[in-house]
């Protein structure tokens, strides 16, 4: 395979890029360079500028320049644009929402679009918060409804049975919000290991529920049955797993003792703590940026939460790599600018070749045009600068890296606009009523976490930390890559302190005091990682970038083994206090089968060869359900 075209591809991206990327014949043969699949994926998007009358000239200078960002690592589109631009299915976008309608009618046909979106690569989120709570009366059959969680489960399955054509794993987003009568159940739903496991999920808290449980704690909370609009409460002896809507307590004689407000919020943060989920939504917060409230609350997200949207709404996204634009000790911001605005044209030219399958999502993109450009490697360029990530100087950097993504980006938006029009449904929408600022899309920037195209950049994950100076990769088909990040050991080699058996022995757990002098502690201060860095940290990173990203961030607040229940409730509390959209934590070792590990030559799931841990105790496979009970 010749590597003359894409000379900035680690031996990792190109093992992924033929893992996942590039077309193979019904044999299963590889057909394609990755030379070849950035042509396929450049002449594609830049065709879109015919529609605009856009010289021949200036199109095939264009079709360079985006060939050029993915040939030299400084950008990448989602997965799908990848996989599928220029090929049969040619559904470009990876987040989607779809509305669950509460009728049989349709439940099933969002299955079905679901079904479509994941077999093309996308991810889908969902609210379940208009099906009514289990034991409802139904009118239509004069029977009791079997509620929100069995028919989540047939999403699950759907998913698990479509498994997104091989291209990767099902992904998807259950939402509820704090006021279903049937949140006790969605919220440990997934403390049974084998449950729910291609699903993220996120409770939507209130900014008034937020205020009440500082104002008052114990007051008792209440839900509402979406079908009927009664009040109830939740009775605190309740099974959790089995109640029905008749078994809660009416507020006008309600039973003893009743799920507090703290009581509630109590049970969230447990299970939080056990398994990491669920994650919180501020959903108030999120409808605050809606650029187009007109059109309706937005009620969920994609599968990782950094792309809020309206129901049927799509999002194609794409993230620069920062860490390209630093040499010699600085940020070549000029450059950076230049790449911002062309990232724009790319990712507003994706909407208009885009096959989005579903005429309610064709509808609503073409008439709203959200996009999402983000950024990846944030910890290496700090760790190339000398920035340490967990300071008041790093927050600034990444603050300052916030401001200048979102005003460049806003501005090559109105440029576009003022050459190719305001995106449709701009009347009405805050660019109009509140900033008076012609845009050609509704949304323009976002934090995705980047986890595949950052391996294809060579960087770091979008704005996390990185997860060790040298890990153990797994990717699909249990294929293992040592990773050792490229900065650490260009400092290394400077210092005088790296030797080939550095890495294998930094990715096998062992730390990097015991393996170099580091008598001024320089080296272990400046490289930091995701589990090293206190968790009031990440959350004000995250704070940082929300600041200006006008929709929202994947990440991720690690913690350590030992972290206790009150170490995630400071972090809920302060994610909610720095106005974050959501929050999400891991408490390390709380999951099964984690595709980055310390571990070399873990054993593995016999269908798709991801890696199990020793002490596995009963679950599925995260990645294609197979039970693993037993097997070892």
């Amino acid at each position: 395979m010749t590597l003359s075209k894409q000379s900035k591809l680690s031996s990792n991206a190109i093992r992924t890029l033929e893992s996942r990327y590039l077309w193979k014949d019904s044999s299963g043969k590889i057909i394609e360079t990755p030379a070849e699949l950035f042509d396929r994926v450049a002449d594609f998007i830049a065709s879109a500028e015919k529609k605009y009358e856009t010289k021949k000239i200036e199109i095939k200078s264009l079709t360079k320049k985006f060939n050029a960002l993915m040939t030299e690592g400084m950008f990448f589109p989602n997965s799908p644009t990848l996989m599928n631009a220029n090929r049969t299915l040619g559904m470009l976008s990876a987040c989607f929402v779809l509305p669950i309608e509460d009728s049989i009618e349709g439940i099933f046909e969002s299955v079905k679009q679901t079904a479509q979106i994941q077999k093309a690569g996308g991810g889908t989120g969902f609210s379940f918060d208009k099906l009514r709570p289990t034991g409802d009366h139904i009118a239509s059959s004069g029977g009791r409804t079997s509620g929100p969680i069995s028919f989540w489960r047939v999403f699950s399955e759907a998913t698990r049975a479509i498994q997104q054509g091989a291209f990767r794993r099902g992904a998807n987003m259950g939402m509820m919000s704090i006021e279903h009568p049937d949140i006790l159940k969605f919220i440990t739903a997934k403390s049974d290991p084998l449950a729910f496991e291609n699903f993220n999920i996120s409770i939507k808290i209130t900014n008034d529920f937020m205020s009440k449980l500082c104002s008052d704690p114990n007051g008792a909370h209440v839900v509402t049955n979406p079908h009927t609009g009664k009040k109830n409460f939740l009775p605190y002896d309740l099974d959790v797993q089995s109640y029905v809507i008749q078994d809660l307590s009416p507020i006008d004689s309600p039973k003893e003792k009743v799920y507090t407000r703290k009581g509630l919020w109590n049970l969230i943060v447990k299970s939080a703590w056990e398994s990491g989920e669920p994650g919180l939504c501020f959903i108030d917060r999120i409808n605050r940026d809606n650029p187009t409230p007109d059109l309706g609350r937005i009620e969920a997200t994609n599968p990782c939460g950094e792309q809020p949207l309206l129901d049927y709404e799509a999002c194609n996204l794409g993230s620069i790599n920062i860490a390209r634009f630093v040499s010699g000790g600085r940020l070549d911001e000029t450059a950076l600018r230049d790449t911002i605005r062309l990232a724009v044209r790319f990712l507003d030219n994706v909407i208009d070749v885009n096959n989005y399958m579903i005429p309610e999502i064709d509808r609503i993109c073409r008439t709203n045009r959200k996009i999402g450009l983000g950024i990846m490697g944030l910890a290496d360029a700090m760790f190339e600068l000398r920035i340490k990530y967990d300071s008041e100087e790093g927050i600034k950097f990444g603050r300052h890296i916030a401001r200048m993504l979102t005003e460049e980006a806003f501005d090559a938006s109105e440029e576009l606009a003022k050459a190719r029009g305001t995106f449709p449904n701009f009347k009405g929408s805050v660019w109009d009523m509140q900033h008076n600022r012609p845009m050609r899309n509704a949304a323009v920037t976002t934090i995705a976490p980047t986890g595949t195209i950052s391996i294809l950049a060579g960087c770091s994950g979008g704005i996390e930390p990185v997860y060790g100076l040298a890990f153990y990769r797994h990717i699909l088909g249990g294929q293992e890559m040592l990773e050792i990040n490229s900065a650490f050991k260009h400092f290394a080699q400077e210092k005088g302190v790296w030797s080939d058996t550095l890495g294998p022995k930094l990715a096998q757990g062992v730390s990097l005091n015991d393996l170099i002098e580091d008598d001024d502690g320089t080296i272990s201060s400046l490289f930091v990682t995701s589990g090293t860095i206190s968790p009031m940290w990440h959350i004000k990173m995250q704070a940082a970038f929300q600041e200006y990203i006008d929709g929202a961030i994947s990440k991720t607040v690690n913690m350590p083994a030992n972290a206790t229940l009150q170490d995630v409730e400071k972090v809920f509390n302060l994610a909610y206090d720095l106005k974050c959209k959501g929050v999400t934590v891991y408490r390390s070792g709380c999951r099964v089968g984690e595709p980055m590990t310390h571990e070399q030559g873990v054993r593995v799931c016999p269908q798709c060869k991801i890696p199990i841990p020793d002490k596995i105790g009963c679950a599925r496979c995260f990645r294609c359900g197979q039970v693993l009970c037993g097997l070892f």
